[in-house]
């Protein structure tokens, strides 16, 4: 009996000794085919996925506001910080526009999803948009707590960025309501994490009704999502960063990316900007002369809040939803799946399954059918390599360009391949015929 019982429960040790993201991907390969064997019966599975998706949902709203509020106050105040810290969110949030832009025109070109026609029943009905100035108007919130009960995120978002810049300027008062609001925002992360865990079983309900309705065409269109994502984050590391690299800190783009070789691959292959975190440390110091006081700053800050990647893949595959389940959007959707993405990447970095908690959000945000994620969530893995390889790059890009415009880079490290990190955090080195007229850069 005993032994029988070990046969049995082998499948499982073995299912347990999966990483999360391989079940994920077993969890859609095997409801690929329970959905093709059982045809349209399948769509009686339908409810353990809906159950998934109504986890994700129930994360959004405390998740963005604890940690956005958390992401603002964590900025110290002191002169210099604060005009290093000034000038990273203003890279981070100006290239992450520029990301989901790219994405957004990488997913019209490419139409990813067209044809599928996975109309879903209650999203049938067309909505009449919104124009842009009422948008616009309608992100400051007349009552904060309406706008967290109906799950309007913008509002959400610019509420939470205004109540964590008014808890910085009051100081030492602050921080009984940080310290809640710090505690919180780790119950979500931990409670994000345990939704997470039921993803393959959820992705497994979705694909097995979604192929049991449509069959196999599903297949073909997610590998065109997967080179979408691909092509569009290394036109944005080469392209973007590159003329970054070239016009505003006046460097050779080419020993850039020859010296963040070691954290792009590290990035890469753990998909986990924090885990690259020292490598990038390591080659912001050694390789590329960045000194200390700044690459210990603006790394972790850039960890935090910098999502290139992501918000390049969420407008690939926010139009992949769309054209799916036949929904036009209008030229103000467009631009709150820019606003939404660039504002939500400040409070929703380093959190496990971000990717897809960021593109629910954005999902919700312009009435797309948030069945969606099941679609995604099983290429997620791979699409999450090369946008956390983007997101470090970006940190890197940052941490130099801010390096320059105080005139703290140390050019000999950055141009002489056998430089040390002993002299990276001495101004004295850097060659000052080098940094003529770069004090105003940016």
């Amino acid at each position: 009996m005993s032994a029988t019982l070990h046969t049995l429960l082998t499948p499982w040790r073995i299912w347990r000794r999966l990483a999360l993201w391989q079940q994920i991907v077993a969890g859609m390969a095997l409801g690929i085919v329970v959905g093709i064997v059982l045809g349209p019966s399948a769509t009686v599975l339908k409810p353990i996925g809906t159950l998934f998706v109504n986890a994700i949902k129930m994360l959004i709203v405390p998740l963005v506001f604890c940690s956005l509020i958390v992401g603002v106050t964590s900025i110290k105040d002191s002169q210099k910080m604060g005009r290093i810290g000034i000038k990273a969110i203003a890279f981070y949030l100006i290239s992450t526009a520029i990301a989901i832009s790219l994405g957004l025109l990488i997913g019209t070109l490419f139409e990813p999803g067209a044809g599928m026609d996975l109309v879903a029943k209650e999203q049938a009905a067309t909505k009449e948009a919104p124009s842009f100035i009422n948008t616009l108007v309608s992100i400051v919130p007349q009552n904060p707590l309406a706008a967290l009960a109906s799950g309007k995120i913008l509002q959400i978002i610019v509420f939470a960025a205004a109540l964590g810049v008014a808890l910085n300027l009051i100081g030492e008062k602050s921080k009984p309501a940080v310290a809640v609001f710090t505690s919180l925002a780790e119950a979500m992360y931990k409670l994000t994490s345990l939704v997470m865990t039921l993803a393959p079983y959820g992705v497994f309900a979705l694909m097995a009704s979604i192929a049991g309705s449509y069959g196999l065409a599903v297949l073909e269109k997610l590998m065109i999502v997967i080179v979408a994502v691909y092509i569009g984050c290394a036109l944005h590391i080469y392209g973007c960063y590159g003329l970054f690299i070239s016009l505003i800190g006046r460097l050779n783009p080419a020993i850039f990316f020859k010296k963040i070789i070691d954290a792009q691959s590290i990035a890469f292959t753990s998909s986990s900007s924090s885990g690259t975190l020292p490598v990038s440390l390591r080659c912001s110091e050694e390789k590329l002369g960045v000194p200390k006081s700044i690459s210990s700053f603006v790394l972790p800050l850039g960890a935090t809040i910098n999502m290139d990647g992501t918000a390049l893949y969420q407008g690939v595959t926010a139009l992949f939803v769309a054209q799916a389940f036949g929904i036009d959007l209008s030229l103000a959707d467009y631009l709150t799946i820019i606003t939404t993405a660039t504002l939500a990447s400040i409070g929703t970095a380093g959190v496990p399954g971000a990717g897809l908690i960021m593109l629910t959000l954005v999902l919700t945000t312009v009435g797309l059918p948030v069945e969606g994620v099941a679609l995604i969530a099983g290429i997620d893995r791979i699409l999450d390599m090369a946008r956390t390889m983007v997101n470090v790059s970006g940190d890197l890009m940052v941490t130099t360009l801010i390096s320059k415009s105080e005139q703290e880079l140390n050019l000999e490290i950055y141009s002489d391949g056998s430089a040390t990190a002993a002299t990276s955090d001495t101004n004295s080195t850097q060659p000052k015929a080098d940094s003529i007229n770069t004090e105003n850069t940016l």
